[in-house]
C-alpha cells in the first residue's frame, strides 16, 4: 500500500510553479509567473476550498493539476503516482479519473453538436462501453442531474445556463472519475440555480463518492461546500486550514481582510480596507507578495519570503508575524513522499 493510500490523500501537489511565456520579449525574456511554488494535499472525500482574488492563479493551478497545462517546476500526485511519469494508456486512464467543470457552460459546449453527441463524446474517446450501454448511462446521469431524454436532441442555444451547467455535471460524472475540479462551477449562475448546483453537487458527493477541488472567488459559497480551504494571493498559499479555522480564526492579513468583506447582517462595520493593487505577476513583490497592501507590514516583509508554517491542528499560515510574534522555525506544509510513491 502506498503512503498516499494510508494517509487517505488523493491529490498532493508539490511545490507547484506554472509560468507563461510573454511574447515580444526574445532578448530579456519574460513571464506571467501565474503559479509560483504551491503545495497542499486533497483528500478522499473531502472538498477543498480554493479562495482568492482573480488572477491569483486559482484556475491556472486548478488545471495544471489535471494536466491540462504542463508544469514548469513541481510534482502532482495523483493517488500516489506521479503524473508526470504517466504516458500513453495510463495517461489516458489518469485522465477518466480526474474532470473539470468549467465556469462558462456555454462556452464548454460545442454549439453545433447535440447534448446527446456532447454527453457521448467521452465515451467514444475513451472506447468506454457499447452503443446500448452508452444510451443507458447517458438516461442515467441525465436523470441525476435534474434533466431528461427530451433534452438529448437540443443544442446548447436552446437550454437556459443552469441546464448547461448541469449538462457539463453529467459529462464530468460520465467516466466514473474520483477527483472533479469545479472551476468557478456556479459564478456565471443566477443566486437561486447557484443554490441549486450547489445542492446537487453535495449529493452527488456522497452518492458517488467524489472528491472536489473547489475554486471561486465567493467567500460565502466556499464555507457553503467545503471542508477545508486554501487563500491564495498572487500565484502562492496564503494560508491552509480548515474551514473553522479559516473563517473563524483567520491569522493571515489577507485572509482577516477578506473574511472581514464578508456582508453580515448584524450592525457594526468591522471590514478591513485594502490600499493599493494587487501587483503584476510578471514582476511580484520581493519577499512577500502582500507586503506592498499589507496593514500590519513590517521592513522584514520585503526581505524574508515566508513559507507555509504549522499554526496550529492542519493548520498553516504563510506569514512573519503571527498575532502573538514571530512564528517559529520553518516548516514544510506536507511531508516528502514515502519512497512507494
Amino acid at each position: 500500500m502506498t503512503a498516499a493510500a494510508e494517509t487517505g490523500e488523493l491529490l498532493r501537489a508539490e511545490n507547484v510553479v506554472k509560468h507563461f511565456p510573454l511574447r515580444g520579449h526574445p532578448f530579456r525574456p519574460q513571464y506571467v509567473k501565474a503559479v509560483d511554488g504551491v503545495s497542499f494535499i486533497v483528500r478522499r472525500g473531502e472538498t477543498f476550498g480554493l479562495v482568492g482574488e482573480s488572477g491569483c492563479g486559482k484556475s491556472t493551478l486548478g488545471r495544471a493539476l489535471a494536466a491540462l497545462h504542463p508544469l514548469t517546476s513541481g510534482r502532482v500526485f495523483f493517488a500516489g503516482r506521479n503524473i508526470a511519469d504517466l504516458r500513453g494508456r495510463e495517461l489516458k486512464q489518469f485522465r477518466q479519473k480526474i474532470q473539470v467543470i468549467f465556469q462558462d457552460p456555454s462556452a464548454s459546449l460545442n454549439p453545433r453538436v447535440t447534448i446527446g453527441s456532447a454527453l457521448e463524446e467521452p465515451f467514444r474517446i475513451h472506447r468506454a462501453g457499447g452503443a446500448a450501454e452508452r444510451r443507458k448511462r447517458i438516461a442515467f446521469l441525465l436523470e441525476r442531474v435534474g434533466l431528461s431524454d427530451y433534452h438529448l436532441s437540443r443544442y446548447p442555444h436552446e437550454l437556459s445556463g443552469g441546464q448547461k451547467q448541469r449538462v457539463g455535471i453529467a459529462r464530468a460524472l460520465a467516466l466514473n472519475p474520483e477527483l472533479i475540479v469545479c472551476d468557478e462551477a456556479v459564478s456565471a449562475l443566477d443566486v437561486s440555480i447557484q443554490a441549486q448546483v450547489l445542492n446537487l453537487l453535495a449529493d452527488l458527493r456522497r452518492e458517488f463518492g467524489l472528491t472536489y477541488l473547489f475554486i471561486s472567488h465567493n467567500l460565502n459559497v466556499v464555507h457553503h461546500v467545503s471542508n477545508r480551504v486554501g487563500v491564495m494571493y498572487l500565484g502562492k498559499l496564503a494560508e491552509v486550514g480548515s474551514r473553522r479555522d479559516i473563517y473563524a480564526n483567520p491569522l493571515h492579513p489577507y485572509t482577516q481582510a477578506l473574511i472581514s468583506a464578508i456582508p453580515r447582517s448584524e450592525a457594526g462595520d468591522g471590514r478591513i480596507i485594502l490600499t493599493g493593487d494587487v501587483p503584476s505577476p510578471v514582476d511580484p513583490p520581493s519577499g512577500c507578495r502582500f507586503h506592498t497592501r499589507c496593514p500590519k507590514a513590517a521592513p522584514e516583509c520585503a526581505e524574508r519570503e515566508p513559507k507555509l508554517r504549522p499554526a496550529g491542528e492542519d493548520h498553516y499560515v504563510a506569514c512573519l508575524f503571527s498575532p502573538n510574534g514571530v512564528c517559529g522555525p520553518e516548516e514544510a506544509l506536507i511531508p516528502q513522499p514515502a519512497d512507494a510513491i
